[in-house]
């Protein structure tokens, strides 16, 4: 099993992302992940993103999103994480504007590790102190910092 140390680098932490809408959020997520990886187009990106969702939103409720994708010729699964300046509309069974948003890509053969990374991801996001502590921390490396010290994939 991957630790989130290993996927979610800190230049894919974004604090006070301005999003008003789910397409935008995607698509900053697409940027993200195209500006640290090399392979990756953030078009294509956006592109992969937008077909999961159409499948079904992947808003949780309590204000997080968990937006993922499997990519061809991916060599290692990446995540990113925004913290979006105000709320957006995700779907979400609960109804509630998103603004904790976990970005997933995984390679397209994975299948396991991908579950087990979403259900822990999930899991740490249906922790209202962990919530409360992503929204208060300001800064990127306090983000980074909260995610990390509450276990997610550790």
């Amino acid at each position: 099993m991957v630790t989130l140390d290993q996927i979610l680098a800190p230049e894919r932490v974004r604090s006070g992302v301005p999003a008003a809408s789910r397409k935008r959020t995607l698509q900053v997520l697409g940027e993200v992940f195209a500006g640290a990886e090399p392979s990756l187009s953030a078009q294509a990106v956006f592109d992969r993103l937008v077909a999961r969702e159409r499948l079904g939103s992947t808003g949780l409720g309590n204000g997080c999103a968990l937006p993922h994708a499997r990519v061809p010729g991916l060599g290692r699964t990446l995540a990113a994480f925004l913290r979006l300046g105000k709320g957006v509309d995700f779907d979400s069974p609960d109804h509630e504007p998103v603004d904790l948003v976990f970005g997933l890509l995984v390679p397209e053969e994975s299948t396991d590790e991908h579950l087990e990374i979403l259900a822990a991801i999930a899991r740490v996001f249906s922790d209202e102190r962990v919530r409360s502590s992503l929204r208060s921390a300001d800064e990127p490396a306090r983000i980074r910092g909260v995610l990390l010290s509450n276990g997610i994939l550790a």
